[in-house]
């Protein structure tokens, strides 16, 4: 079986957010600009606009940093699907929640997804809060550029895994993607997708990574586990978030190393 990285834990606890049906599958590759999302505005009116200004940024940004630190970055493919579909990794479906397959080295979303985290589990709807989703798989992609994805497989359980620890480095590096946002072209000019950070953008940021961890999901169901843990506490999520979005810097997101997580 290959690995998934995907934003919730775990098949089980990502069906609970998403609910498959028998939907077609349309797949739009969002390394170029979709017909209807040329420009940040079209980014504010509509959510799969959203999606692709997020990831030109993302590239953008990935494309210049990355090299700093000794390795090339390529770009990855992202696809919005609903339903079921084939990738890399095995049948994806919508079941799963946004996720990234480092064998084909692909983001696959289902934006559904962002109706769900809201109405099922609190987070806020804000922008900030999706892009949050959006900028996470892409932290899996550099992951798989930079070796350390496969800590996950290798450990995937508790709170101290690898699982964990790699999603929290994934955290960390959407949140080193936010501080350099503002600064990065966004689509259809040389503007940001984000001109400016508020803190009302950081909590919508938070209020995402707070109802993806797994103590809060777990809640939900009833007992909370840690030894089954697989992302990380919602106090986690938060922290090295933040510390990749206050730092800048991409070599204050070690998880894999850190001493206390």
């Amino acid at each position: 079986m290959l690995l998934v990285v995907a934003i919730v834990g775990g098949p089980d606890m990502a069906a609970q957010l998403m609910n498959g049906g028998d939907t077609t599958t349309t797949a739009t590759e969002t390394g170029a600009d979709m017909g209807e999302c040329l420009t940040g505005a079209d980014a504010n009116a509509k959510v799969d606009c959203r999606v692709v200004g997020t990831v030109n940024s993302l590239n953008a940004f990935w494309q210049t940093y990355l090299p700093e630190y000794g390795t090339r970055y390529r770009v990855p493919q992202v696809a919005l699907e609903s339903g079921t579909w084939s990738t890399g990794c095995g049948t994806g479906s919508s079941d799963m929640g946004p996720f990234y397959c480092p064998a084909d080295e692909s983001v696959y979303i289902d934006t559904a997804f962002y109706g769900l985290l809201q109405s099922q589990y609190g987070s806020s709807g804000g922008p900030l809060a999706q892009e949050y989703v959006v900028a996470h798989e892409f932290g899996h992609h550099i992951q798989n550029l930079i070796g350390t994805i496969n800590y996950a497989q290798q450990d995937p359980q508790g709170p101290e895994s690898g699982g964990v620890r790699v999603e929290l480095q994934a955290d960390c590096f959407a949140g080193l993607w936010v501080k350099h946002a503002t600064t990065t072209p966004g689509p259809g000019s040389s503007a940001p997708l984000i001109p400016t950070i508020t803190q009302q953008d950081i909590d919508d940021a938070l209020s995402a990574a707070q109802s993806v961890g797994d103590d809060h999901i777990q809640e939900m169901s009833g007992r909370v586990n840690p030894e089954t843990w697989t992302h990380g506490s919602s106090a986690q999520r938060q922290a090295w978030f933040m510390r990749g979005y206050q730092s800048g810097d991409m070599a204050q997101c070690d998880t894999i190393n850190a001493a206390q997580l």
